[in-house]
């Protein structure tokens, strides 16, 4: 896939790998948000949805992290099969959504 291609990205409901020791197999790390920028064209929008609090919190950091991405307005969206399972599981679903600015280097 060519730099600068994808107007959006969507990651709805990445797998949170609960347990500590597997938060390394997470999806949403610094290296695959730098790849993603890469990707992303000059005001493409990053768009991430999980039904777990804690994971929400690590990309919320993350992302605050990187000034590379600006916060947005979230877009509306469909209801997954996960995101239903985790309401009837009483889960929280929690909604990111980021801009990317090229100002910044990919990654940043």
């Amino acid at each position: 896939m060519p730099d600068n291609s994808l107007s959006k990205v969507q990651i709805f409901f990445p797998d949170p790998w609960h347990k500590k020791k597997h938060h390394k197999r997470r999806l949403i790390t610094r290296s695959f948000v730098g790849l993603i920028s890469s990707k992303l064209k000059s005001g493409g929008q990053l768009h991430i949805a999980t039904d777990w609090v804690p994971y929400a919190e690590e990309i919320a950091e993350l992302m605050g992290s990187l000034p590379a991405f600006e916060p947005c307005d979230t877009p509306q969206r469909v209801l997954t099969k996960y995101e239903k399972r985790g309401l009837r599981l009483g889960h929280h679903v929690t909604d990111l959504a980021y801009v990317l600015e090229k100002n910044s280097a990919p990654g940043d």
